[in-house]
């Protein structure tokens, strides 16, 4: 009996000891998760909400905007200009930090990164035509201090997709129908991928895949590492915009007029939904998909079936990416003197962002160093959180 007592004894301290440490890891777990959600509070707190009150800060003035996004880094911003031109400036002020001629004319939007600049060019003759007996492709790596190249690779037709990276390499599409995969260092070409149409999409890393959209209306998805195509889906019209990624579900716009949602692993059609026009941009958000069509309207739909949550009416097509925040979302309808922001919820004006007349262009917003940057047809133009002074009287 004595013994049986003793056994029993002992596993229960051992069953106490292990429910103490439980205790103790659970108490450590709960501490860890809540430091975690403090600071990804804090996070968002940080960021730019664009239906909050916002003035203009600075303006780069120039009559050579192009239709490609700027590439931004580390409090920089990178804006390409006609004539094959790039200028350096800081997001908080505005200051001019350096500027190049690249030669030719920039053919896709550029990268950047802590090693440099990434942008594309393509050779024209002077009466404007394209080269087509040599190469006409050039892609270089610059200095984001002074805009020095480091390297330069020659390609036999031009990037015609916006360029994206990961930690090691480039990728986009060019107008003969490849896929490059390019080292940042050197230039090498790590692989290539020949594909039957041109591309002019924006390109998405995710998961170990890149997917891009052809002129043709196909979507690409390739491995990132080899190159070789995983899935495609054929639609009915280019695909010119990004895809966006939720739900285990693939999403885009094509000009066909419809969007589509994919299942990620299968590449096999979950739904689609018809809108007005031309489809070429869309974004994934919290209360579901945002939809800018040609038709001069926002769609919200659901992620489930696709259904229509809202839609709202804007004054003029909307060509560039959305861009989102937490609450809401900014759009640049083209021909307009102003970005409207939606509010996600219901889709209501809740501010709107005067850029001067017919002065939105279809390359896209984007946030650098807490300031809105908006390419318009007279310059850059930044936006931001009024300061205190500024609200004095």
């Amino acid at each position: 009996m004595w013994k049986f007592k003793e056994k029993y004894s002992d596993q229960m301290e051992r069953a106490n000891g292990t429910r103490a440490l439980l205790a103790r890891m659970l108490k450590s777990s709960l501490v860890c998760t809540l430091v975690c959600l403090l600071c990804s509070a804090q996070s968002v707190g940080q960021q730019l909400v664009f239906s909050q009150p916002l003035t203009a800060r600075w303006q780069y003035a120039t009559a050579d905007t192009i239709n490609f996004t700027p590439a931004t880094f580390a409090g920089q911003v990178y804006l390409p200009l006609a004539a094959g031109r790039l200028v350096a400036l800081r997001a908080a002020d505005g200051q001019l930090l350096w500027q190049t001629d690249l030669g030719g004319e920039i053919s896709a939007a550029a990268e950047a990164d802590e090693r440099g600049v990434y942008i594309a060019t393509e050779t024209i003759t002077q009466d404007g035509a394209q080269t087509y007996y040599r190469a006409t492709g050039a892609l270089r790596a610059l200095s984001g201090k002074s805009g020095v190249t480091f390297w330069m690779r020659t390609l036999p037709r031009p990037f015609s997709s916006a360029l994206i990276a990961n930690a090691t390499t480039l990728f986009g599409g060019t107008t003969d129908g490849r896929v490059y995969a390019i080292s940042k260092t050197n230039g090498e070409v790590k692989w290539q991928a020949q594909y039957t149409a041109p591309f002019a999409s924006q390109p998405v890393l995710h998961n170990g895949r890149l997917y891009l959209g052809s002129e043709d209306g196909a979507l690409l998805v390739l491995d990132e590492q080899r190159g070789n195509i995983l899935w495609r889906y054929q639609t009915r019209g280019p695909l010119r915009g990004p895809v966006a990624i939720a739900n285990q579900l693939v999403l885009f716009g094509s000009a066909d007029g419809y969007v589509y949602a994919l299942d990620d692993a299968t590449g096999r059609l979950r739904w689609r939904a018809r809108t007005g026009a031309g489809v070429q941009a869309v974004a994934a958000t919290n209360e579901g998909l945002v939809v800018a069509s040609l038709d001069n309207f926002v769609y919200l739909l659901s992620y489930r079936h696709g259904q229509r949550i809202w839609k709202r009416q804007l004054a003029g097509r909307i060509a560039a990416q959305p861009l989102t925040s937490t609450d809401s979302a900014l759009f640049v309808p083209l021909g307009g003197d102003a970005c409207v922001v939606l509010a996600l919820r219901d889709g209501k004006t809740v501010n709107t962002l005067e850029v001067g007349p017919d002065g939105n262009t279809s390359a896209s917003p984007i946030v650098a160093a807490d300031v809105l940057l908006i390419t318009t047809r007279h310059g850059l133009l930044a936006f931001a959180v009024p300061t205190t002074s500024a609200q004095q009287p």
